[in-house]
């Protein structure tokens, strides 16, 4: 999983609404993967600096506008600085990027099993390379971007992707945002967790909209 994503929101026509909507979905989750794997190199900032500050959709508006904001107001040094400072840092972190940690209390948990579960019923399997765990925020969103936008369409469903959001990242995802928010070294990283709020209750709500 290596994430990369456009950071401009798509504007699109009546006619290719639906594909452009889908396009669109797929990469605000991989922005979301590159954003919490590791902090913004200066590459990702330059592209924060020439972004449209305008979203489509009334929830996103606001959160992509500050998000922009943000990470025009960081540095690659900075970016980094925060990044250890919340997520990494020596022995335990300020604040856990891990499904399990926020479902269960502790790493390594129950969700980890059912995540490794499902992963392996839709082909996937973690990377031996990678040092984080399948339930890192990152990792998951990365899924999604996958379901949404992969060429496999047996699997890459819209009811794959309901299933997965559901089991696995909505039930916590606001509960990391929450911990990102309130913690005082917050800074670029404050505006990532909202546009992430608001990003999962937008997909909430559309999921909401099939059941």
């Amino acid at each position: 999983m290596n994430p990369s994503a456009d950071t401009r929101p798509v504007r699109f026509t009546a006619a290719a609404a639906d594909e452009a909507d889908e396009l669109a979905r797929a990469d605000l989750y991989g922005l979301l993967a590159r954003l919490w794997i590791a902090p913004p190199d200066a590459a990702l900032l330059q592209q924060f600096a020439v972004a449209v500050t305008e979203a489509e959709g009334g929830l996103l508006e606001a959160p992509w506008h500050d998000l922009v904001a943000a990470m025009r107001a960081t540095d690659p040094a900075a970016a980094a600085d925060e990044y250890e400072a919340l997520f990494l840092g020596v022995g335990r972190p300020e604040v856990f990027l891990y499904g399990s940690y926020h479902l269960a209390g502790f790493l390594n948990e129950r969700p980890l099993a059912r995540l490794r579960e499902d992963l392996a019923r839709l082909g996937l399997e973690r990377d031996p390379s990678r040092g984080e765990t399948e339930d890192h925020v990152a990792c998951l969103a990365e899924v999604m971007r996958w379901l949404i936008a992969g060429d496999d369409p047996a699997v890459c469903t819209l009811e794959q992707q309901r299933r997965f959001f559901r089991g696995h990242l909505q039930p916590w995802a606001e509960a990391l945002c929450d911990a990102v928010e309130a913690h005082p070294r917050a800074r670029a990283y404050r505006a990532v967790a909202a546009f992430t709020r608001a990003f999962v209750q937008v997909e909430t709500q559309g999921f909401d909209m099939l059941e």
